[in-house]
């Protein structure tokens, strides 16, 4: 704690005089103090025992601790538990954590309480640490407050002592802040809660929800701390900022509240599948579809999902699957039930996938539900199941024939063209069949293809036909038909081939096979049967003749696998041959020749004799005798199966095969036509037993089953077809048999068999499900023909009825749409059942202008959902019930399926009418910065009860001073967010307007709008049905500035403002400034550093010189200061960049070290700041002014240039040439502005040409004589008819050093055309110049209005009061420019200029100076000198009295500005300067050591001060010491030595020390005040400014004013009277004696009463024969003005007829009451006198004395009036009183009459 100590109290107090002593031994002093107390009573000297001691850093951890000037301390000490009369004792460390050592001391504490050791200075080493024992006594139970200070040199800093009293106080922060938090989540943090108090107390906690604290209650020991946790619960979105109260205490309670500041937010979910896009998504959007493909069965796929969280907070979310309660078998599953998707963050969500029957489309959806069922998010999972595609590369398997007894091997290629494994298995067992395959079972795997080997071994000399099916898992069978022929010695039967197999199915169809060879071949013969195309056999055609014969078509495998006649009633074909059983179980065959044989019946259903030969099984324990028979036709025959085991406890199984054949076809001789030949019949017998014993335990059975829990969906009544697989996994034979009857709607086969050991079965099953009520299945499967092995397969089946859901239970209702516009809207359909439906929308035909959708058919997949878009397009206001209807139907029917059906749709809806307008329906955007951005919101609204879609359109129109045809080809400069859009019915909608325009125009954009309608999509075909909606204007405009005003000091302080003007090119600058930028120019803002040379290329469209003038080396810097105005309406940024300001920085080895000698001059003048402008850049706002300083420095003799790079923030850029120079000191030196020179156009006929007048500047120090050559003016008049267009009137002349020279010209132009002329300028001692002088006639007459006639100064330069000051200035004027304008010859113009002493403290002392002597005598200041009081202003009046010849004046005025103090102390300095002059000059000594230097420094009477100074300078000091005096005076250098600071420097050290120096006067300020105008004689001013003609005071001339005419007319007379040129070149003191003498004998003559009377007799005297010729009233009228001539004159003056008046008056009085005809005579005389005093007057005021006098008079007044206004005594502004004079009373005066 820093805090300020003060001192102790003055007065003696005792008890605290004990408490702060100490005992002081050596330097040491001892303190004792006891931690746990101590008796208050012992005395001090006895407890300070032990030393105070400088300790090392200690290790314990430090409390809060401060730092102060290097020297570490605890803030506070606070002392707890203290009881009274026991003291306590802390140490208060102190430790040096500064690099020195540190010295201070400390004052005791101010109170009895709180005790230490005596204070002592204490110096701590760095690091090191001093413990201060600190005492604390306490006498009452209260809070004891008090400080120890510490002192250091750099200041004091404390430390606070405190005791504080037990008490219950709870610690926590003032305010929690938890996390963001979902709506309907939970967000949670905690804080600590500390008992810092002493006692042990207890917490309850008061909080209003959503806020809930856990726990709410407790107690807290002194000391402890426990863990808050806050819970927030919100139920909404909101900010959350509650007080939450804690109550504490036990016997008093107490609280505290903690500020919970919460916000809860609510979530936003979303669903993305990521990865590519599906075909026709769009980029950027997201994908809520899952798409898993084809998926092989068996196998699960997963994939990811992303559930975005785009809010700000954690959102808790449910993932669930979709509630469908028909859909019971679910493919589809999640990882995840509910998580938290992080704010801001995706949770991947993983699906997987995983079918189970081929070829089923799958489709189901997953809701995203965040807590509170805020919004749901659907995921929509599609999928489909594949399964193998095997197919045999034949369909056949021919043999041809072999002799009996050998064997043929075929090759029997199997592939599967798909990626998924296939389990294949032909259904023959090699062990007993003529046929055999070497793998006969297996796995096929994915794109991969087996050759098989088939193996044919006849038994017997026959043909033999087998159709062997190929089961596949998943997959519907595969047939291959196996045949050959076998021939022995004796018999050779036909050979069996491919086409005998068609003609055998042909004929099949046809019922001709149940025929033998023999009765086909003699009804063939007779004519009974005839061939067709294919020469298969068939019957003679019958009536009708149309009728086609039957075909064989092939059926599907599947049904041709079922429909054999043995496992279902139903056959493809009628058997011809039959046998039973099909199947038998032996069982258990113990002992093993207890086996009985199994009769087996064979029926022949043809009508010829066939003949059945059974295939012998080598191995085998079944054999079938007799091994062939011959059986009738239509008969039976009785075979026995015979089963002879070899083996106890095992398991026989095997297939006998048998073929059946016509007897007739065992010799190919029997066959007379090829036609006729049928293939065998093959027979099949599946046998089983078993030979193990009662107490014998048969194989455990080890096997794979693959069985489907359903059956493939189906419509009712239709058969349904599954596959499963049976794999023995073990090593010993399994057998297997399925109860069929225990099932017997459904079908399976094979019934029975055995799998050989790593073999397996396939089975397929049917069934034909008759509602759509779910049927279980229960199919017992026994293995190993041992009850026990009964495995019970379960399936399920179910038929699918037609089920369509609609949205909405049918409804569809659509909002009011606006009629000729169309409303969609999106209408969900979905397929309720597991089979894909197709349908077909149906829409009255009246209604179809009305209603439409899209799609109007398709497919849907099972329990798929399909968004339709309805669209209604209304025709008329009026309310519309439409009806529409779905059809639907199974995508490919059953044969028995059930008719389609068809389900309605009531559509509601209405039509209605509603237009757009706008809520501001014309918006001004002001102005905008060409090129950049501005835009404004718009708001449409729509206040129709239906919604409308409208396209804008966009009309521009640009105004302005532009050429209409070139702006009409600029693009749109507006841009619409949304050109098109929909607006809600009562709603409104923004539209973002951005306009950029590119011109300085004004623009107007009118934005129409039209309804979009079905017919008319598109804008071109609305141009018609637009209406105007709102008007948009904006003005184009650039940030500008211009230069409002310029002034100079140092070097260039004697440059006017005009010539000032014309050196720094402002005009042309500020004109350039009103253009519009070029578009190069609008690239950047501010330029940055882009080049890498030292002179950066810039292309500007313009380049300026900027000139400072010239000046000698070593004066003061040339300082020209800028007024920056922005005289627009945006802020503008502008910045002058030097060279070095554009060059890019580049290491040093990148530098190019060979300079040339252009970029050597400007690396000197900008290392050495030659030329510097500040500030450089800046901002203006709009109306906000900046000035500017530029300087030149002349330093270096030369000429100096460096390009300047002006540039405006969008705006210009300006290439500045500033150019300055600098000359020796001893050189004569002009400064042309320029080259060439402009004079004023002139008309042609002119009779007075006026005077023009250029402007050299005298840059040196020397004074200048100028001279100029005429030769090319003679010529140029000897070319024009010797007519003088140029004359020069002052050829030659001097020029002052840092003045301002004239030249005056004439310029009288012969012709309306160009004049050009070169003139030379010889500077004597200097350099010469060309300059080109041009001008310009004009013809008056051609001209309509001449402007240039009237104009006088340029439009550039503003005739406002002067802004800038230089530093120091103290005075300011208030105009620094007064244009009087065109002013007709021989009148006067006044102008009033007030000059402000702007110092606070200080008076100025004034003088105004004109430039030349003719200036000087047209133009009068008053007063030309003064004095004016700090903060005060003195008004100047300026007059113009144009006399001679007409010219254009433009006259420098310089006000002369000096601080009065440096006045006075320079002419006191002076004064003392001279007096010592003086005594210097008759004061010396002599003395007698070196005479001849006595000599010399002798001073003459006659020598002057001067003389003293061409003294040589080494002189030794010596001699200048012997004589004691005062160092010789010293006149300043030469006269035009310029100012600065190379002046003091003239003088050297050790001569200054012997040397006084004459006291220099003090420069004055100088003010420039520009006085412009244009005379013209009285006759052209009258007849071009009639107006203003009036305004005008014409003097009479008389003949004294012929002593001021203009010495320019004299000059061009060349003849003057010597009288005129003595008053003409008089001085104002002579002139002002003149005027005095005449003065005092005017008036004289008017007092004079004897010279009055001989004037009034002179007037009498006859009247001269000549005036008889004038008129006769005007006669009279002179006669009487002659008469009272004198009085007249004299009537300024009442006393002289006042007396005379008053003696007449006391006359009458006297004789009036004797004599009443004397009173009627004064009467009329009284008369007579009153009009003769009136025409008197009357005759005055046409004298021109009279007009001269009253001008005088009113000027006068006007004067004073403005002075007094100026000083505040008149209010010019106040409102005029008016004040009621009392009523004069009337006087009457009667006469008598004659």
């Amino acid at each position: 704690m820093l805090a300020q100590v003060q001192g102790e109290p003055p007065g003696p107090d005792p008890l605290r005089r004990r408490c702060c002593g100490c005992v002081r031994k050596g330097h040491r002093l001892l303190v004792q103090g006891n931690s746990c107390g101590g008796d208050f009573s012992r005395p001090l000297h006895k407890l300070l025992l032990f030393p105070l001691q400088i300790l090392k850093p200690s290790s314990r951890k430090a409390k809060k601790k401060d730092t102060f000037w290097g020297i570490e301390v605890a803030k506070t000490l606070q002392w707890r538990g203290w009881e009274l009369g026991k003291e306590m004792i802390k140490h208060l460390v102190l430790k040096n954590v500064h690099e020195k050592t540190q010295k201070l001391s400390y004052r005791c504490p101010s109170t009895q309480f709180f005790i230490t050791v005596f204070p002592q200075p204490i110096a701590l080493s760095p690091g090191t640490s001093l413990t201060l024992p600190i005492i604390f006594r306490p006498t009452e139970k209260r809070v004891y407050e008090d400080s120890i200070c510490f002192q250091k040199a750099e200041g004091e800093f404390s430390v606070a002592l405190r005791a504080v009293l037990p008490r219950p106080c709870l610690s926590f922060p003032a305010a929690v802040q938890l996390p963001l938090c979902a709506v309907h989540s939970a967000a949670e943090t905690t804080f600590t809660v500390r008992n810092v108090g002493d006692l042990i107390t207890v917490f309850a906690w008061e909080t209003p929800g959503p806020f809930c604290m856990i726990p709410d209650h407790g107690m807290l020991s002194a000391g402890a701390e426990c863990t808050i946790k806050v819970l927030f619960q919100p139920k909404a979105a909101a900010v959350c900022n509650v007080t939450a109260t804690c109550w504490f205490g036990v016997e008093e309670k107490q609280k505290r509240t903690v500020q919970l500041r919460a916000q809860a937010k609510y979530p936003y979910l979303q669903v993305n599948v990521p990865g590519e896009q599906h075909k026709g998504g769009q980029p950027g959007k997201f994908r809520d579809v899952l798409c898993f493909g084809s998926v092989p069965v068996g196998t699960s796929v997963e994939k990811c999902v992303e559930i975005l969280n785009t809010s700000v907070v954690d959102a808790p979310c449910m993932i669930e699957r979709a509630k469908d309660p028909l859909l019971q078998d679910h493919v589809f599953s999640c990882n995840l039930s509910h998580a938290v998707v992080p704010a801001k963050g995706k949770l991947v969500l993983r699906v997987r996938f995983q079918p189970q029957a081929v070829g089923e489309h799958s489709t189901e959806y997953f809701t995203v539900t965040p807590i509170g069922c805020l919004q749901q998010t659907v995921l929509k999972t599609v999928g489909s199941c594949k399964g193998p595609l095997v197919s045999l590369h034949q369909s056949s398997v021919d043999f041809s024939w072999i002799n009996l007894g050998e064997s043929s091997v075929q090759m029997l290629k199997i592939s599967n063209a798909s990626d998924v494994p296939a389990y294949y298995q032909f259904d023959i067992d090699g062990r007993g069949s003529v046929f055999s395959l070497d793998r006969p079972c297996g796995v096929l795997e994915g794109t991969a293809t087996l050759v098989l080997k088939v193996t044919f071994r006849p038994a017997h000399p026959i043909s033999y036909h087998r159709r062997v099916v190929c089961l596949v898992h998943h997959q519907e069978p595969l047939y291959v038909d196996f045949f050959g022929t076998c021939h022995s010695d004796t018999a050779k039967p036909a050979i069996l081939q491919a086409r005998h197999l068609s003609w055998y199915r042909t004929n099949a169809v046809r019922g001709l096979t149940f025929y033998p060879p023999d009765i086909l071949s003699s009804m063939l013969k007779d004519g009974k049967l005839q061939m067709d195309e294919k020469r298969a056999l068939m019957l003679l055609p019958e009536v009708p003749l149309d009728k086609p014969p039957k075909e064989y078509t092939e059926a599907s495998s599947i049904s041709e696998y079922f429909y054999d006649g043995v496992s279902s009633d139903l056959a493809l074909f009628p058997p011809h041959v039959s046998v039973s059983p099909r199947e038998y179980d032996f069982g258990c065959c113990v002992p093993l020749c207890k086996a009985e044989p199994l009769p087996l019946c064979v029926t022949n259903h043809t009508k010829g004799k066939i003949t059945v030969a059974w295939t012998p099984s080598r191995g085998s324990a079944f054999q079938v005798t007799p091994e062939s028979c011959d059986i009738p036709p239509l008969k039976s025959s009785a075979f026995r199966v015979l089963f002879q085991p070899t083996q106890l406890n095992s398991l026989y199984a095997a297939e006998l095969e048998g073929f059946a054949f016509y007897k007739v076809l065992r010799q190919y001789s029997n066959i007379v036509e090829d036609a006729t030949i049928c293939p065998p019949w093959c027979l099949t017998i599946r046998l089983r037993a078993h030979t193990y014993e009662a107490e014998r335990e048969h194989f455990i059975p080890q096997y794979f089953l693959d069985v489907p829990k359903t059956f493939p969906p189906v419509a009712s009544d239709t058969d349904t077809y599954c596959s499963a697989l049976l794999s023995n996994t073990g090593t010993s034979m399994i057998t297997f048999s399925v109860n069929q009857a225990a099932c017997p709607s459904v079908l399976v086969k094979p019934h029975s068999g055995h799998i050989m050991p790593g073999g397996h079965q396939i089975f397929f099953l049917s069934t034909r499900p008759v509602n759509t009520a779910s049927q279980e299945h229960i199919l017992p499967l026994q293995l190993n023909s041992c009850p026990g092995y009964t495995k019970e397969i379960v399936l399920r089946s179910c038929a699918e009825s037609l089920l369509l859901l609609l949205e909405g239970h049918g409804n569809l209702y659509f909002k009011p749409v606006c009629i000729g516009t169309s409303s969609t809207q999106r209408y969900t359909i979905k397929n309720c059942t597991r089979l894909p439906i197709a349908f077909t929308w149906k829409i009255q035909h009246s209604d179809s202008k009305l209603l439409s959708v899209r799609p109007a058919a398709g497919l849907l997949q099972p329990y798929e959902a399909m968004a339709q878009a309805w669209t209604f397009t209304p025709d008329k206001v009026t309310k519309y019930l439409l009806r529409a209807a779905v059809f639907v139907g199974w995508e490919s029917p059953a044969p028995v399926s059930p008719q389609n059906v068809h389900y309605s749709l009531r559509i509601v809806g209405e039509g209605a009418l509603s237009t757009i307008r706008a809520q501001k329906e014309h918006v001004d955007l002001g102005n905008v910065l060409v090129g950049n951005l501005k835009g404004c919101s718009i708001v449409l609204l729509n206040d129709g009860i239906c919604s409308l879609q409208y396209v804008l359109s966009t009309e521009q129109l640009i105004t302005g001073l532009c050429d209409p045809e070139e702006v009409c080809s600029d693009p749109m400069a507006l841009e619409l967010e949304h050109s098109r859009g929909t607006i809600p019915a009562r709603s409104k909608a923004v539209v973002r307007v951005t306009v950029r325009p590119a011109r300085r125009l004004h623009y107007t954009w009118s934005i129409s709008y039209a309804i979009c309608t079905p017919a008319v999509p598109d804008l071109a075909s609305m141009k018609a049905e637009q209406q105007p909606l709102f008007c948009i204007e904006a003005t184009g405009i650039h940030p500008t500035f211009r230069i409002a005003d310029a002034c100079s000091a140092g070097s260039a302080s004697g440059i006017s403002k005009l010539h000032l003007w014309r050196l720094l090119s402002l005009d042309t600058l500020n004109e350039y400034l009103e253009r519009d930028p070029a578009p190069s120019e609008l690239i950047c803002r501010v330029p940055t550093r882009h080049s890498t040379s030292l002179i950066p290329p810039v292309y500007t469209p313009l380049l300026l010189d900027f000139n400072f003038g010239a000046a000698p080396i070593g004066s003061e810097p040339a300082l020209v200061m800028l007024l920056l105005v922005n005289n627009g309406v945006v802020p503008v940024e502008w910045a002058f960049l030097f060279p070095s300001d554009q060059k890019m920085d580049m290491e040093h080895w990148a530098e190019y070290v060979d300079l040339s000698p252009q970029e050597l001059h400007q690396m000197r003048i900008q290392d050495n700041q030659l030329f510097s402008v500040s500030p450089k850049s800046g901002k203006l706002l709009p109306g906000q002014e900046e000035a500017v300083h530029l300087s030149h420095r002349h330093d270096f003799v030369g000429a100096d240039r460096l390009p300047v790079l002006l540039k405006a923030s969008y705006g210009h850029e300006i290439l500045l040439n500033f150019r300055g120079m600098t000359v020796e000191r001893d050189q004569r030196y002009v400064h042309f502005a320029s080259s060439k020179h402009l004079f004023m156009p002139i008309a042609i006929g002119t009779s007075q040409p006026p005077t023009q007048i250029y402007e050299l500047y005298n840059g040196g120090s020397m004074p200048v004589m100028f001279e100029v050559q005429l030769d090319s003016i003679t010529r140029v008049q000897k070319d024009n008819y010797q007519h003088p267009v140029f004359i020069c009137l002052t050829p030659r002349g001097e020029i002052a050093p840092g003045t301002m020279g004239h030249i005056e010209w004439i310029f009288s132009p012969l012709e309306a055309r160009k004049y050009l002329v070169d003139v030379p300028i010889h500077i004597l001692g200097g350099d010469s110049a060309l300059i080109t002088f041009q001008g310009e006639g004009y013809d008056p007459k051609a001209t309509e209005e001449n402007a240039t006639f009237r104009e006088v100064l340029s439009p550039s330069v503003l005739l406002g009061s002067a802004k800038l000051t230089v530093p120091g200035q103290a005075a300011s004027l208030s105009h620094h420019r007064i244009c009087i304008g065109n002013i007709p010859n021989c009148t006067r113009a006044s102008r009033l200029v007030f000059l402000n002493n702007i110092a606070e403290s200080k008076a100025v002392v004034f003088t105004w100076r004109a430039g030349t002597v003719k200036d000087s005598e047209v133009l009068q200041i008053a007063p030309e000198q003064g004095v004016v009081q700090p903060g005060g202003s003195t008004p100047c009046f300026i007059t113009l009295r144009p006399s001679g010849s007409v010219s254009f004046h433009s006259i420098d005025l310089v006000c002369e500005v000096y601080i009065q103090e440096s006045l006075v102390q320079y002419e006191r300095d002076l004064q003392e300067w001279e007096r010592e002059k003086e005594r210097q000059a008759v004061e010396f000594t002599i003395t007698e050591q070196d005479l001849r230097a006595e000599k010399k420094l002798r001073p003459s009477p006659r020598r002057s001060s001067d003389s003293a100074e061409r003294e040589s300078p080494c002189e030794p000091s010596a001699v200048v010491r012997k004589y004691k005096t005062l160092p010789p005076i010293k006149n300043h250098p030469a006269v035009n030595q310029p100012v600065g600071h190379l002046q003091r420097r003239l003088l050297s050290g050790k001569e200054a020390s012997h040397v006084w120096v004459k006291p220099e006067p003090p420069r004055p300020i100088l003010l420039h005040l520009e006085v412009t105008a244009r005379s013209h004689s009285t006759e052209d001013f009258f007849s071009n400014f009639s107006s203003e003609f009036p305004k005008y005071f014409f003097p009479r001339p008389v003949i004294p004013q012929l002593l001021f005419v203009d010495g320019s007319v004299d000059r061009d007379r060349m003849e003057m009277d010597p009288r005129w040129l003595s008053l003409a070149t008089a001085s104002k003191e002579e002139l002002q004696i003149v005027t005095d003498m005449l003065i005092g004998v005017i008036r004289g003559l008017l007092e004079n009463t004897q010279f009055h009377d001989a004037m009034r007799r002179s007037l009498q005297e006859p009247i001269p024969y000549f005036s008889q010729f004038q008129h006769k009233e005007s006669a009279k009228t002179r006669l009487r003005g002659q008469c009272s001539k004198v009085p007249s004159r004299l009537s300024t003056s009442p006393d002289l007829f006042t007396k005379e008046n008053g003696e007449r008056k006391e006359m009458n009085q006297e004789s009036s009451p004797s004599n009443d005809f004397l009173g009627s005579w004064e009467g009329l005389s009284e008369v007579f006198h009153h009009e003769q005093l009136r025409e008197q007057k009357t005759m005055m005021k046409g004298q021109p004395a009279f007009g001269s006098l009253v001008e005088m008079v009113l000027e006068n007044t006007l004067q004073n009036i403005l002075v007094e206004a100026s000083q505040g005594e008149v209010v010019l502004t106040a409102q005029p009183r008016v004040i009621s004079l009392p009523p004069t009373p009337f006087r009457r005066i009667t006469s008598s009459a004659p």
